[in-house]
């Protein structure tokens, strides 16, 4: 486990003042940790059945991208706003250092298909919960939230897991 919190890097003071920005595009940059992370985000739900994979903008992309290869199964962006065309579902959250919105494509998750969804990092979950509550209006119902890095002192996996989702993490960073 040690090789995915040492890929990590830690940029301070971005994107503003007293952020500490922990950057997984050095592990994805490390093939070796990679393939890793991919196969340890998916450990916890072998044996499960996943129709679809979500992962939100950006770097979650990167990572939704190769578990729905693995899996075999659909990909399905979860974008920041007026990045998507056509037809689509809003949901308005905040998150560690202002507002945002996530859209979703109207019926991109079919009823009752049971879609992961991914990201690189959990910090507030605001972010994660607008991804959750994006496709439950759809009747998706969300297996759980896999995550390369858990922020526990900012409350998202808490958060998240009062919505009845579970969450997996590959590693914890103190502070913001």
């Amino acid at each position: 486990m040690d090789i995915i919190k040492d890929s990590i890097r830690t940029i301070p003071d971005f994107p503003e003042p007293g952020i500490q920005f922990r950057d997984v595009t050095t592990l994805f940059n490390n093939a070796q940790a990679f393939r890793m992370a991919i196969d340890m985000l998916l450990h916890p739900w072998t044996g499960e059945r996943i129709d679809k994979v979500a992962a939100l903008e950006a770097r979650g992309f990167i990572m939704g991208g190769a578990i729905a290869h693995q899996l075999s199964v659909g990909f399905v962006p979860i974008r920041k706003a007026g990045k998507l065309p056509g037809p689509r579902l809003s949901e308005a959250y905040t998150l560690e250092y202002g507002e945002a919105v996530m859209e979703l494509h109207e019926g991109a998750i079919a009823p009752g298909e049971r879609v992961l969804l991914v990201d690189d990092l959990i910090a507030t979950g605001g972010t994660c919960e607008a991804g959750i509550k994006l496709m439950r209006r759809q009747q998706g119902v969300v297996v759980g939230c896999a995550f390369i890095i858990d922020l526990p002192d900012l409350g998202g996996r808490t958060r998240v897991e009062a919505l009845d989702t579970r969450v997996h993490a590959l590693c914890e960073f103190d502070g913001d």
